[in-house]
This record gives structure tokens, C-alpha cells and sequence, in this order.
């Protein structure tokens, strides 16, 4: 991977049958060689129509290798799709460009040269199977019931299209906060001469995400093996799903029997789907500290300002660059420590969840169940998908020293209060390990938890009450 995002690639080929039953994209453009989790998450990589513009000034200045690279055909495309970027109207993010382009980049295939491919009946059958022997190996180990109504397997196109809705509730937060800001960057008494300025500005800032969304996803796409690896539920609720050719890939090294690995990947990803479906308040818990953390985002305005105030509309360029220099930054206020916290131990708690449940379940069936979960967790530690997303997207870093003690804490619990002692604990948020406790398992573990039923049962009665007085002061 190169050092930066913002090249222009040569446009990718479309795979032969990799996105059976769904019409092709016609638009060419693609990842190139640029790294889709770069340092700068606002910047342009390739857009979808520009052909081959992969020159060396493609990278310090994209417009004008754009302009200096293309045959009269490409350039009324490239036209087209500048147009196209520079008329949207959307939300803090043009999807539509994240799709188009995310599509493109797994269309390319990955690294190792692997393309995508439809999901042929053996390998659905396969995957169907490995998620229901998984499903029956999991009652023993815990007291939450099955979390998937359906079981699938995916290529990595189907990937994109299903994951796209829960990406677009994690980014849309990030971008508004900072598209807002191209806004105020100028006095009000201006900001009127100035609307088809700002208009652009936000216009491109919706593109800039678009595609750097886009790149990501699409790279995801070529590593992922399920619709959890990040630790988040981004695939339909109840529908556990497998990628097989990923998984092919993942275990092609191991020495491990590939059915061995898939019924692991579909503990795992099975043992996700438990959690997240009886466990109500859980997806809105993470899904709102992400939030939490957008809030907490500072603008350094005087870059911006300065870059409106420079701004030459045939170098638009130059946003870009600005962009480049880094006029996003996080906010190191209390709060914006209380939501990274927040995040960052909510997903250990459930990676640790689900690394000790599956491991008791696979440890005694499966010959390989050490040494693949010690695989999974070096995966984590040398940057997987789910640390490049959160740093690349919102600024997160998981550590996996905190995953294993998370995992470690579980295993204690269900040591000292058992299977329903240990999972009743998701009952409440307020129930849960903190990050202090994940400090101090022990402590945690022998220390009197609270029985939040009732209080709950008393707040619901409450209200309950109020409802009905509130109804007799009306009549």
C-alpha cells in the first residue's frame, strides 16, 4: 500500500460473476494502489468514471493529472462525475458515491490477486450447516437463546450492499459535524453573497467522504469473514451470515481443516447474533457513544477559513490539500474521553464476551479451537478490520489488551456465578464490567452486583402512574 489516499488508480475490472442476480456498474475508476486507511479519512482517492489517471501528479495534484491524462472520451466522463460530486444536495455524505466506489474496489479484487465471486449451493449448504451446529453447541454455554432466524453466505459484493445502512448510522454523525462547520466559517452578513461557495464546499465534503467511506468498505469487504468482525451488528437483524471465499483465505495457512475453520468463524459470528438480539439496549449503546463522540468534534476553523479565503474555483484542489492538513481533530475535552471510554470498553466487553463463550464451546469439540482463537487474536493485535475502520472513520484504536481481559473477566464470572449469573449482567447497562473493572477482574467478580429488576419493575410503575393521572386531570 502506498503512503496516501488521494491517488488516482486505473479502473478495476468487473468480476465475472461475483454479484449474481444484481446489474453491473458501467462506471470504471477503482482503489488504484492508495491506502484506504490512510492517515487523512477526508481526502480523494479515485472517482468512478476517470479512467486511467494513475501519473505521478496524480497524487500531489489529482485535478490536474486528471485533466492531463484523459482521452476525449474519458474526459466527458470525467466531467460527468465532477458534475455529479459538485451538484449534491444530499447528507453529510454522498452513499451513492460510497456504494458505487466500494463496489468498484472489490470488484479489483484484493492484494493476493483473489476476485469475487458468487455464492454457489455448496458453499450456502456449507455455511447453513456451520451456523446450526454452531447454534446447538452455544446452548450449552450460555443462557441466551439463538440470535439467528437465517443463516446465509455472502460474496463480497453482497457484503457492501447489506453492511452499507449500519455504516451509514456509524459515519453520518462524524461527517454532519464536520460538514456543519464548512458552514460557519464565514460571518453571517456573508454567508449569503457566499451560499454557491459554501454549497460547493459542502458539496465536496460530501464526495470527500463518500469516497473515502467507499474505499474502506470495499477494502473490508476483501478481509471480513462475517457480518460482525468489527464487533458491531452491521449486517439485517437475525440473519447470520459467513463470507466463504474470505474464509478460504483466512484459514489458507493455518493447517486447519476448512471445516474446522468455517464452524469456528460461524461460533463466532452466531454467538454475536445472541447478543445483539437479546440484549435490546446494546446496538443503541454503541451505535450512541459513536454519536457522543461527534459531538465532541473541534474544527480548527482558521485552516478553513483560510482555505475559503484562497480558494480558486478552477483549483478545487486546494480544498483538498486543505483538507489534507489534518483541520479535524478531536476535542480533548472530559466528554470526548467519557465517549471514546465508553465505546472502546463496550466493544471489549462484547469481543470478550464472545471469545469465552465460544472457546467453552469449541474447546472440548474442536482439535484446533487453541490455536484459532489465538489467530483471531493476533489478527486484532497486528490491525484488523475492526481497529483500521475506527481509526480511519472516528479516530478509535481497540486495544487488544483490553479484548483479553475483557475475555478473561467473562471466563471468571462464569466460573463464580455461572452461565446465568455471568450473561444475566447484560440485563442493564449500568450492570456491565467498567474499564476500571477490567483492571481488576477479581474485584469485580466477588464484589455484590446489583439487581436491577426491580428497580426497573418500580420506574415502569411509576410511569405507569403518572399516564393514568395525567388521563383523569383531562376529563
Amino acid at each position: 500500500m502506498s503512503d496516501t489516499p488521494f491517488g488516482f488508480g486505473l479502473p478495476p475490472e468487473e468480476p465475472e460473476n461475483g454479484d449474481e442476480g444484481k446489474k453491473k456498474d458501467p462506471a470504471g475508476g477503482g482503489q488504484g494502489s492508495g491506502n484506504p486507511f490512510g492517515a487523512n479519512p477526508f481526502g480523494f482517492g479515485g472517482l468512478p468514471g476517470m479512467g486511467a489517471l494513475g501519473g505521478q501528479g496524480g497524487a500531489d495534484n489529482p485535478f490536474a493529472a486528471m485533466f492531463g491524462s484523459l482521452n476525449p472520451n474519458d474526459l466527458g466522463a470525467a466531467f460527468q462525475q465532477l458534475g455529479q460530486m459538485l451538484s449534491y444536495e444530499g447528507g453529510p455524505v454522498n452513499w451513492d458515491m460510497a456504494k458505487q466506489i466500494a463496489r468498484q474496489v472489490v470488484a479489483q479484487g484484493t492484494p493476493d490477486g483473489t476476485k469475487d465471486a458468487s455464492v454457489g449451493p455448496a458453499e450456502k449448504a456449507a455455511v447453513e450447516e456451520a451456523v446450526r451446529l454452531a447454534d446447538l453447541w452455544l446452548d450449552g454455554v450460555t443462557s441466551l437463546p439463538s440470535g439467528a432466524s437465517t443463516a446465509v453466505a455472502w460474496s463480497r459484493a453482497e457484503w457492501v450492499e447489506a453492511t452499507l445502512p449500519a455504516w451509514q448510522q456509524l459515519v453520518d454523525p462524524v461527517a454532519e459535524r464536520v460538514g456543519a462547520a464548512m458552514g460557519d466559517v464565514l460571518p453571517e452578513e456573508m454567508q449569503a453573497m457566499a451560499g454557491p461557495l459554501i454549497g460547493m464546499m459542502r458539496s465536496m465534503g460530501g464526495a470527500m467522504f463518500g469516497q473515502q467511506i467507499g474505499q474502506a468498505v470495499g477494502a473490508l469487504a476483501g478481509e471480513v469473514v462475517g457480518s460482525t468482525d468489527v464487533g458491531l451488528p452491521l449486517g439485517p437483524a437475525g440473519r447470520a451470515a459467513l463470507l466463504p471465499l474470505n474464509i478460504e483465505a483466512f484459514g489458507k495457512d493455518l493447517g486447519v481443516p476448512s471445516d474446522e475453520v468455517r464452524l469456528y468463524l460461524a461460533l463466532r459470528e452466531a454467538a454475536h447474533q445472541r447478543l445483539f438480539a437479546h440484549v435490546p439496549w446494546l446496538r443503541a449503546h454503541l451505535f450512541g457513544a459513536v454519536e457522543g463522540y461527534a459531538r465532541g468534534i473541534k474544527v480548527d476553523t482558521s485552516k478553513l477559513e483560510e482555505a475559503v479565503g484562497q480558494l480558486d474555483p478552477t483549483h478545487p484542489e486546494q480544498l483538498q490539500e486543505a483538507l489534507q492538513q489534518g483541520m479535524f481533530q478531536p476535542q480533548d475535552t472530559p466528554e470526548q474521553k467519557a465517549a471514546l471510554a465508553r465505546l472502546e470498553t463496550a466493544l471489549a466487553l462484547v469481543e470478550g464476551w464472545v471469545d469465552a463463550v465460544v472457546h467453552e464451546a469449541a474447546k472440548s469439540r474442536l482439535t484446533s479451537a487453541d490455536a484459532l482463537r489465538e489467530t483471531l487474536r493476533r489478527r486484532r493485535a497486528s490491525g484488523g478490520p475492526a481497529e483500521q475502520t475506527f481509526a480511519t472513520l472516528i479516530g478509535l484504536e481497540l486495544r487488544p489488551r483490553r479484548l483479553r481481559d475483557a475475555a478473561r473477566l467473562w471466563a471468571s464470572l462464569t466460573d463464580a456465578r455461572g452461565v446465568d449469573g455471568r450473561d444475566g449482567l447484560w440485563e442493564h447497562p449500568d450492570m456491565l464490567p467498567t474499564a476500571t473493572d477490567l483492571d481488576d477482574p477479581d474485584g469485580f467478580v466477588h464484589r455484590e452486583h446489583l439487581d436491577f429488576s426491580e428497580l426497573d419493575k418500580m420506574l415502569g410503575e411509576a410511569a405507569q402512574g403518572r399516564t393514568e393521572d395525567e388521563g383523569d386531570d383531562k376529563k
